[in-house]
């Protein structure tokens, strides 16, 4: 590996609070090529987590944990965890963080499954699956959905992602923080598939 695409992996791996000794085999077999994507990823995981106008650095972290959480990656989980406390993400955010991202998991597969099936007997009966964290969120109504909307989409959950859309813009965001929040988790999604 050269020293470009050695300064390439630590400044990639920085902004998401990850130390370069760590085992990435996929980033390390990329770097090893001198590949191009690598500079665009660390572009793209900087322009996400430092440069939008419609997201604060916390609520940005916060969200790129949404989707580390999501996908089971413990050490972007444990770094993030770091990063957001150091820009203000209290406990109880970060575990409302978790809260949120488990009960969207569970939430996206319950109505992807009747979206899909579009049966009347499923459309019609309960669901029976609590959710009174939605109620009262520590993290705010509107950033609540928001992160709601972004992990349903990771998910691939259309009725899911629409009704989170919806509610997410009745709650004061715009159009531009929504679009933001979707490319964020995208680019972490991304992110992750190398480390």
């Amino acid at each position: 590996m050269t020293t470009t695409q050695n300064e390439t992996v630590t400044s990639l791996l920085g902004l998401v609070g990850l130390e370069p000794t760590g085992e990435h085999p996929v980033l390390e077999a990329l770097a090893q090529t001198d590949h191009r994507y690598l500079r665009d990823l660390k572009i793209n995981v900087g322009n996400v987590l430092n440069s939008t106008q419609t997201l604060t650095k916390k609520e940005a972290l916060l969200l790129a944990l949404s989707i580390a959480v999501n996908e089971k990656y413990q050490p972007l989980i444990d770094s993030l965890t770091t990063v957001a406390k150091q820009e203000g993400a209290s406990d109880a955010e970060v575990a409302e963080t978790v809260a949120c991202t488990s009960l969207l998991s569970t939430n996206n597969v319950f109505y992807r499954f009747r979206h899909f099936v579009s049966k009347d007997y499923y459309q019609q009966t309960q669901p029976g699956i609590r959710m009174s964290i939605m109620m009262n969120p520590v993290l705010g109504k509107e950033f609540f959905e928001l992160m709601s909307l972004v992990v349903s989409a990771v998910n691939g959950c259309e009725l899911c992602v629409r009704s989170h859309e919806e509610s997410v813009l009745k709650h004061g965001a715009s159009e531009p923080r929504v679009f933001d929040a979707i490319r964020l988790a995208a680019v972490i999604k991304g992110l992750i598939t190398v480390l």
